[in-house]
């Protein structure tokens, strides 16, 4: 009996695969306001920085609930919209909503005190996140055939960079250049903070729609000439069960991955959360506790910015690594950047001047451009293409538990052990992404493999 004949994908060209992630530029916007500002509002509602870390549990923790889910569904959804499309329009709406109330939360202190609205917001924002980004990621692989998926994942981080790059940026653009207030008491955002959130809300919704109206998805029939041979379920399973069966049927390499994505998000975690108290005590020298000062506002501003140097290293960056994959490997690609990422970390805490802290943003862009695009890549040659919605949303399993647990532990941390000098947190973080870097290496990557058995 003949094999059923299998359909190549067509390749797609450059502006194709921009348009199929452009909408990862806006989300982007969204994300890169809540890193470097979330701890930020948080704290001018009155959380203290031993405590920041538990706040911010809000955003694993959802993610590590919805991503799952919303990748099992898409796997199985087709409508007029498409298989991914529907997902990405939800979430884009809620993430919209939650940026605009988020910095506003002392308005709606009459139904709860502003600190549990911000962290409610702050839930809401990263789950609504979620729902949008985790298809962006099924439809890359979805659409493209196995030798564009490097180059796929790596336009998608280069649009993850230009977004953060001026969403990073927002607030230092609306104070220095439009010179809107970057100042505000306590238990109040700065206006500067503010418009730079309602800026981001729109961009988002912007983007997305861009997405939507620009990218073809396959419907069932052509899915199926691409994919003739993967078995058919007589019998459908729950949600929940099949979920929980393909978790235990978790590929070899994806294990392997699993170890180096934990190292790696322990560390972008402190990063994200202790860096604007950490700049600000340890090279501004801000007294623990004063989030009113000029001198605080001027150390956050600045976060912003170098935030944005590090996304903006990671766009450039993203369109040289498929080349630094081709000439290498994938697995030595990535492991290189994260050595970057993990000097660059430990330098910060050598250094007095905030001018010279650029440096080391050089470094982590490269691992932040790699963190975005290899691990995805190298996955999505190890998984079957019917489960690839719900493989990439269980993969995210390994990018909120290390925060989780760095959530958990890493304000008391802090405070007990590091007796509040979060600068400390930053030097542990440069540690595991150093431990991420060796692990990598022991990864099985199939491409390889399929490289090695051609040679032979």
């Amino acid at each position: 009996m003949s094999k059923p004949a299998v359909a190549e994908k067509p390749r797609l060209s450059f502006w194709q695969i921009w348009n199929m992630s452009f909408g990862f530029l806006g989300i982007q916007f969204g994300f890169a306001l809540q890193n470097g500002n979330a701890s930020r509002i948080l704290t001018k509602f009155g959380a203290d920085v031993e405590h920041l870390s538990w706040f911010w549990l809000a955003a694993p923790i959802t993610g590590m609930i919805v991503q799952p889910i919303i990748g099992h569904y898409s796997d199985r959804t087709w409508n007029r919209l498409g298989r991914r499309r529907p997902y990405f329009l939800t979430g884009a709406i809620l993430s919209a909503i939650a940026l605009f109330l988020m910095p506003n939360s002392a308005a709606i202190a009459s139904i709860a005190p502003p600190i549990l609205v911000g962290a409610g917001m702050l839930m809401i924002m990263d789950a609504s996140f979620n729902v949008a980004m985790e298809p962006f990621r099924a439809l890359v692989a979805d659409n493209l055939p196995d030798s564009q998926r490097s180059i796929g994942f790596s336009v998608q981080t280069c649009l993850i960079g230009l977004g953060a790059v001026v969403g990073s940026c927002l607030p230092y653009i609306f104070s220095n250049w439009f010179h809107v207030a970057s100042t505000a008491p306590n238990g109040q955002v700065e206006d500067n903070v503010k418009y730079s959130f309602y800026v981001g809300g729109t961009m988002l919704l912007l983007t997305v729609l861009w997405t939507i109206i620009r990218t073809k998805e396959y419907s069932p029939a052509e899915y199926a000439s691409f994919h003739p041979t993967e078995d058919v379920e007589e019998k459908p399973k729950s949600g929940l069960t099949e979920i929980l069966n393909d978790l235990k049927k978790m590929p070899k390499t994806m294990k392997q991955l699993g170890l180096v994505q934990f190292f790696s998000w322990f560390a972008l975690f402190s990063m994200w959360v202790f860096t604007t108290p950490a700049i600000a005590s340890h090279i501004y020298h801000v007294a623990p506790g004063d989030t009113s000062s000029a001198k605080y506002s001027e150390a956050g501003n600045w976060v912003g910015i170098l935030f944005g140097v590090y996304n903006g290293v990671s766009a450039i960056y993203a369109l040289v690594l498929p080349s630094v994959a081709r000439a290498t490997s994938r697995k030595q690609a990535h492991a290189f950047s994260l050595v970057m990422g993990g000097i660059s970390l430990l330098s910060i805490f050598f250094i007095k001047d905030p001018m010279w802290l650029i440096a080391p943003m050089v470094g982590i862009g490269l691992a932040w451009g790699s963190i975005l695009a290899m691990p995805y890549a190298i996955l999505s040659s190890a998984i079957p293409a019917k489960k690839m919605g719900v493989y990439m949303g269980i993969f995210n399993f390994f990018i909120t538990f290390p925060q989780i647990v760095n959530g958990f532990f890493g304000g008391p941390i802090v405070k007990y052990f590091y007796n509040g000098q979060s600068i400390y947190a930053i030097l542990l973080a440069g540690i595991f992404m150093l431990f991420a870097a060796i692990s990598v290496l022991f990864v099985q990557d199939s491409k390889d493999i399929n490289v090695k058995q051609t040679l032979q």
